[in-house]
């Protein structure tokens, strides 16, 4: 009874829940429907249920495939870089904007910060060949006008790994910094008031109060970002990469575009899609384990 006293008083809030349980229910939940293809031999024509079954014998398929392990390798080295290079640019950002004092310097770098995110990736890629392309790039221009040889950014191997990070860094860290901010006005400007009448510097204050005072949200932000090691998003590799940097631009979710779209081998895309959800589950819980032991802190 008292059960249903709260809900008709707060009928409101539950109601605004309706629209983000459906979207989970339809497109999160209901997909799992497919995941028993990765155990059939899936024909189009006759579909999930009227496949044949297969067991194991996909799994064995695709561990064999010296593509999926070439794959495997740059999703991890790519997610990994990404982790060292992308995830400490919103914080650092955020802490710069946190302490400016014009509020109007940091409302303008807010919105300036945030506008690459709302950004497609296939117009980003398309600024990246105007800029960094070695025949028509603007950079490359410039070079040629100055009597300088041209820097082939898209074409070689290491100059292409440091396109793909620094232009992650740019679509992603304004984003990010909306967090740390939003965790940061939730500090209490009593300490910082104290702090600096004992005579605390601001490098000081940042590092005994502001880092302290948002360390749960970079612990929640860091183990999700450990957990999506195993998946890698296809636009980005996809519209940057190419085939002269194919040995590092060729990831899980392109493998997995070629394997089913392209090829037709639907259960073999649903093999990769379902190893990497399971290693990504296991990556979430060991950091979150460790997180715990460490520093107390977790999602769970």
């Amino acid at each position: 009874m008292r059960g249903i006293v709260y809900l008709r008083r707060y009928w409101q809030l539950y109601a605004l829940l309706v629209l983000p349980l459906a979207y989970f229910f339809i497109f999160r939940y209901s997909p799992m429907w497919g995941v028993q293809i990765a155990f059939k031999d899936f024909n189009f024509f006759q579909g999930i249920t009227g496949s044949k079954w297969i067991g194991m014998d996909a799994f064995r398929e695709v561990f064999h495939m010296q593509d999926f392990y070439r794959t495997l390798r740059n999703t991890l080295m790519l997610n990994l870089l990404d982790l060292i290079v992308s995830f400490p640019a919103p914080l650092l950002l955020a802490v710069m904007l946190f302490e400016a004092r014009p509020m109007w310097f940091k409302r303008l770098s807010q919105t300036i910060l945030y506008i690459p995110h709302f950004i497609s990736w296939v117009i980003i890629g398309g600024i990246v060949y105007q800029l960094f392309g070695t025949q028509s790039g603007m950079i490359n221009n410039l070079l040629d006008r100055l009597g300088l040889d041209a820097v082939p950014f898209l074409t070689d191997k290491t100059w292409w790994l440091v396109i793909y990070l620094l232009t992650g860094v740019w679509q992603s860290a304004g984003w990010g910094t909306i967090l740390y901010l939003a965790a940061m006005t939730g500090i209490n400007r009593e300490l910082f008031e104290a702090a600096e009448v004992d005579g605390a510097g601001r490098f000081k204050r940042i590092w005994h109060i502001t880092l302290p005072g948002v360390k749960t949200t970079i612990v929640t932000l860091l183990i999700i970002n450990l957990g999506n090691m195993m998946t890698i998003g296809f636009d980005r590799p996809f519209v940057i990469g190419n085939k002269a940097v194919l040995d590092y631009s060729d990831v899980l979710s392109t493998f997995v575009y070629r394997t089913g779209l392209e090829s037709g081998q639907y259960t073999l895309a649903t093999v990769v899609g379902l190893f990497q959800a399971v290693v990504g589950l296991i990556f979430v819980l060991s950091a979150n384990f460790a997180s715990k032991k460490l520093t107390d802190e977790g999602i769970l």
